[in-house]
């Protein structure tokens, strides 16, 4: 295609959104509107898998030792849970330590050595965590098999129900996130197509006195693709501000919740909003037209 006739189809698009301004901002802001709507709940559906995977990281195994092993046992004990397949990091934690962490809970006043007698009877213990927190139980199963193992605890029962219940969260954001895809694509196809229906009679003419159907449909496409590039930009700019806006508030009011805070996956987010409303625009425009090109 010659430059000056991609010159041509770009001015006549740019004249055409003019012309019919009225159609053409009614396009703009059902792009932008749906977008908008659909970039909030992808950011809320990937938040919510950013603290179940944060949830599943902090599953860990407590490995209570015999209260009488001594530090040859426990450091045995120690190289075998670091050998066992799927573990990921070992935590020792000493009788010592272990009483001086329940001192504090009772406060600096409280002697609890004292008050036991002079006699420590917290054992030492082992904070384990796994590389795959599903496999939490049955690593816990082969933990508490090892010599020199009292008990071992993770929550079992508690731990299964809450996997099942985050499994739910990300099915849920995941489906919320294709129905309201699916929503987008119709409302703004819908709207293109009235946009197009309007102006049934210019393309009538147009084919009338000659011009062949890609002459005809390329401006509506680049009208489309102007459009829809239009709407997603102002979508992801309100998406960009507001999202930013609520992770300080979360940061200063709620800091526990954990956020996506990274710029640059957060611009990728919304490149692809804006990619996909230019697209949508785009492509919605030459289907939309192709039916009044039967003439």
């Amino acid at each position: 295609m010659k430059l000056t006739t991609v010159k041509f189809l770009i001015g006549q698009a740019l004249v055409s959104i003019k012309r019919n301004g009225m159609m053409s901002l009614a396009s703009t802001g059902t792009v932008a509107i749906s977008m908008f709507v659909l970039g909030t709940f992808l950011l809320l559906a990937l938040n919510a898998n950013l603290v179940a995977d944060t949830i599943e990281s902090n599953v860990e195994i407590a490995v209570l030792l015999d209260a009488d092993a001594t530090p040859e046992e426990i450091n045995s004990t120690y190289e075998d849970i670091v050998a066992l397949d799927g573990v990921l990091e070992v935590t020792h934690i000493p009788k010592e330590e272990a009483l001086d962490r329940l001192s504090r809970q009772f406060g600096e006043e409280h002697d609890l050595l004292q008050a036991l007698g002079g006699v420590n009877p917290l054992p030492d213990s082992f904070i384990v965590k796994v590389e795959n927190p599903r496999m939490v139980g049955e690593v816990a199963e082969v933990l508490s098999r090892f010599n020199y193992v009292d008990k071992v605890r993770y929550g079992k029962g508690l731990v299964e129900k809450l996997f099942s219940i985050l499994d739910w969260v990300r099915w849920l954001g995941t489906a919320v996130v294709v129905l309201l895809s699916l929503a987008a694509v119709f409302l703004i196809a819908i709207t293109i197509r009235l946009t197009v229906f309007a102006r049934r009679e210019e393309i009538t003419i147009m084919k009338y006195v000659g011009a062949t159907n890609w002459f005809i449909r390329w401006p509506f496409f680049l009208e489309g693709l102007f459009l829809g590039t239009l709407g997603s930009l102002l979508a992801t700019a309100a998406l960009y501000y507001s999202y930013s806006y609520l992770v300080g508030y979360v940061a200063a009011s709620i800091s526990f919740i954990p956020l996506i805070t990274d710029r640059e996956f957060l611009l990728q987010v919304l490149l692809c909003l804006l990619a996909g409303g230019a697209v949508l625009g785009a492509v919605g425009s030459a289907i939309s037209v192709r039916r009044f090109l039967k003439v």
